[in-house]
């Protein structure tokens, strides 16, 4: 069932958002509802700004402000839960049809992270799964795992020749 939950855009008066996550959550906890509504976030990120005295001081700013996101199995009951708590403008939709991220923007919004477990290190030898270069062997030079890309050294015609590819694209030879 959890993988019907999708992320929501909920809209909030503005500065109102902290204290309508928690309202939704102590909403959710009181009528036991944590499998339909399963997390709540507000996207923030750290800025290093200016003091008048010329110091520098980090402070944790709102991507969006006047937004909460919201992850949930959209029924008349957590509609209904969410929609009705006090600094809740309505979701982010058209009338009174609320729609979901898109798993694009979910990704860029780096609210989910998917971890991903290699099975290969720089230095390991691996085999290409895909691509022109199907069935070659290399050796891993640099993981960028923030991409999803493997930078591989391959011998092609008597040369080593650096392949960029995904994650997917290579292999652990075993």
């Amino acid at each position: 069932m959890a993988d019907e939950a999708k992320w929501y855009v909920v809209h909030t008066y503005s500065g109102y958002e902290k204290a309508v996550a928690a309202t939704i959550e102590k909403a959710v906890e009181n009528r036991g509802m944590q499998d339909l509504i399963l997390e709540i976030n507000i996207p923030t990120e750290m800025v290093t700004e200016l003091t008048d005295t010329q110091q520098q001081k980090t402070v944790e700013r709102k991507i969006f402000p006047g937004y909460v996101l919201v992850k949930m199995i959209m029924t008349d009951d957590s509609w209904h839960l969410v929609r009705n708590v006090r600094g809740v403008t309505g979701f982010v939709g058209s009338a009174n049809k609320a729609i979901p991220l898109s798993e694009e923007e979910i990704a860029s919004l780096g609210i989910e992270r998917h971890e991903i477990i290699l099975k290969y290190e720089v230095g390991s030898t691996v085999k290409i799964t895909d691509g022109p270069l199907l069935d070659f062997l290399g050796t891993v030079d640099d993981i960028e795992a923030d991409k999803g890309r493997v930078r591989v050294i391959v011998s092609m015609f008597g040369r080593e020749t650096p392949v960029d590819l995904d994650f997917d694209q290579v292999q652990a030879l075993e």
